[in-house]
């Protein structure tokens, strides 16, 4: 049965509490980092492979957080800076943050034609 009139009056209906993945981002959709240390992690049992990551530090926060490189290949070193968004892997623990391609000293991947938003791709004629 539906609530009356006088029972959604008295008490109304409460907004459902979501919490957020991405605590780091601090409801930012982007953080600047600093590159501190490149990683390669292997992945979670089915799969197998050797994923480039990096610990960073975020510059406004202070906080350091294990960040995803996405693509193939990178050009970042140590003390490199850059931007990261949220967007987990699903594969590597504890990893929630992945950077962005094409942004400060993060290059994008040449002669990409798919999902070229992603990695800072302009449209090639």
């Amino acid at each position: 049965m539906s609530p009356t009139y006088t029972q959604m009056v008295l008490s109304p209906r409460k907004k459902k509490f979501r919490r957020t993945t991405t605590l780091d981002l601090d409801s930012c959709p982007q953080k600047k980092i600093y590159c501190i240390k490149l990683v390669i992690r292997t992945p979670k049992k089915p799969n197998s492979a050797k994923r480039k990551t990096m610990w960073v530090y975020i510059v406004s926060t202070g906080k350091k957080v294990f960040c995803y490189i996405p693509g193939i290949g990178h050009s970042i070193q140590k003390h490199s800076t850059g931007s990261m968004r949220g967007g987990r892997r699903r594969d590597i623990p504890g990893m929630k943050y992945t950077a962005i391609r094409g942004l400060m000293d993060f290059a994008t991947i040449l002669g990409r034609k798919r999902a070229r938003s992603k990695y800072g791709i302009k449209k090639m004629n």
